[in-house]
């Protein structure tokens, strides 16, 4: 059975949330602060995160970063707040949807399903220990590892996936819509910023210099091409 941990300190909503995820066949934890949901996600595995964003003392933001460094399951940000710009913060500190409050809870169980169901489809396509060498930049597919001239680079699970797609698919321009139906296949507010953010993080992890690519080009007013 898959597990997630509910990081919310509203005591209400995160039953709500694990009752609902329990129903639909999910175990649930719950966290009601940002160091005990911290605690959790190091001591036990779980499958996803739901995280709320107004939480006391260390907000969502800074506990999404902090968890990104040794994990990539799929992070759900919940919050209130509906502006662009919060989407562009919780995306490039490597969240991987975001669940707007008041929110319908079979909503959200249909987002949790499908990032589960897409997390696993990629980490049992990538069973054959393939690499993938180009100039500098090689992509483990089994370990899900990017190194940088031997040099290990940690990249969350989207910005892998989304890596990856374009390294198999040299040379061709993919659009932003493109790759957000490929790598996160769900209708999602803000999806062409999910894109373009998740570009910016990944050249900042394998380029030398980011303003000036070398991997992954940017073809104005149509899209991105890998170049092998």
């Amino acid at each position: 059975m898959k597990t997630i941990l509910i990081i919310e300190d509203e005591v209400s909503i995160a039953e709500l949330e694990r009752d609902y995820l329990e129903v639909n066949g999910l175990a649930s934890d719950i966290a009601l602060t940002s160091q005990e949901g911290l605690q959790k996600a190091k001591t036990k595995r779980y499958d996803l995160i739901l995280l709320d964003l107004m939480l006391p003392g260390i907000d969502g933001f800074e506990l999404c970063k902090q968890l990104r460094e040794t994990l990539d399951i799929p992070i759900l940000m919940v919050t209130a707040r509906k502006e662009d710009i919060d989407k562009i913060r919780g995306f490039d500190r490597g969240a991987d949807d975001y669940i707007v409050k008041p929110f319908n809870p079979s909503e959200l169980v249909a987002r949790v399903k499908a990032h589960l169901a897409r997390y696993e489809r990629l980490v049992s396509r990538y069973k054959d220990p393939d690499e993938i060498r180009i100039k500098e930049l090689m992509i483990e597919r089994d370990s899900r590892r990017v190194l940088v001239n031997g040099e290990e680079k940690i990249l969350t699970a989207k910005e892998f996936d989304l890596l990856f797609f374009l390294a198999t698919n040299p040379n061709r321009v993919f659009s932003k819509d493109d790759l957000f139906e490929r790598i996160w296949g769900l209708d999602s507010m803000g999806d062409l910023t999910t894109v373009t953010v998740h570009i910016r993080k990944i050249r900042e992890k394998i380029e030398k210099n980011p303003s000036g690519p070398k991997y992954i080009e940017t073809i104005w007013g149509v899209g991105y091409r890998f170049i092998d």
